[in-house]
């Protein structure tokens, strides 16, 4: 059976964070492992998570869920423990306030990995769409940017068609990669998924269109809150892949298509 890491990071979101384990637990999927990795919360998130633990425990269908409760530097190095505590064959970040699309997400994900071809040539990236939700978890917009039908590493030099909590990661290849939280504090995840691609470009294996919608994601966050720093992170990232030239004249299309649009 394929096994999923579900990661979530989070900091004092005990309002949030059992609308995400209740999402997991929910799955009608049995092969799952859910990482919680907290910042040391002074809130009611780990009274939260302990009485999911308990009760989870006493299900007849449990799921294991795990947390790691500890100071951190941050969302990036967060991430990075989950990397490294993750058992899964394959991993997601959802993090305080996501959740899955519907309870049958993981179990449509796993017959398409089932379908295709053995263990060593599995996709390296299962990907798909996700909608923005608001903090009742009321349904706020699709999302603008979308996946393509066939992405590739080069896709991203459009922006991050595929949003994080969209974007499974094959765990032996996502190890490689950390999350780079000493140059990029708001767009490491930008960074991360590129890098993933085209090691998964280098191996020649696929990135499998689900052609589903994943996750509801929270709108907000602090790539949201710090746009403009975001925004130059991103620019330094796309620079560092695909080159200063293809950035700026990617950068001054952006531009052209903000005004288009008013």
């Amino acid at each position: 059976m394929i096994r999923f890491t579900i990661a979530t990071v989070c900091y004092n979101a005990g309002h949030l964070i059992g609308r995400t384990i209740r999402s997991v637990e929910q799955q009608d999927y049995k092969g799952i492992e859910h990482l919680i990795i907290d910042g040391n919360s002074q809130d009611e998130t780990l009274a939260q998570i302990h009485f999911y633990q308990q009760r989870n425990s006493r299900s007849q269908n449990p799921h294991e869920i795990v947390c790691r409760s500890e100071p951190d530097r941050g969302i990036y190095d967060a991430m990075n423990k989950a990397l490294r505590l993750a058992t899964g064959d394959y991993i997601l970040y959802l993090n305080a306030g996501d959740v899955f699309h519907t309870p049958d997400v993981l179990s449509r994900i796993a017959a398409m990995l089932d379908a295709s071809a053995n263990r060593k040539q599995r996709p390296a990236v299962i990907y798909g769409n996700t909608d923005i939700v608001d903090e009742n978890g009321d349904f706020v917009r699709h999302r603008r940017l979308a996946p393509p039908e066939r992405l590739t590493w080069h896709s991203f030099k459009q922006g991050m068609l595929v949003c994080h909590q969209a974007f499974f990661a094959r765990l032996d290849i996502a190890r490689k990669f950390t999350y780079d939280d000493e140059h990029y504090r708001l767009s490491a995840d930008f960074d991360w998924c590129i890098r993933i691609m085209k090691e998964a470009a280098r191996l020649k294996l696929p990135l499998l269109n689900a052609r589903l919608v994943v996750a509801d994601f929270l709108e907000g966050g602090m790539s949201k809150q710090r746009h403009k720093e975001s925004l130059l992170e991103r620019y330094d990232i796309m620079c560092h892949h695909y080159g200063k030239l293809s950035a700026f004249l990617q950068h001054c299309w952006f531009v052209v298509r903000s005004v288009l649009k008013r």
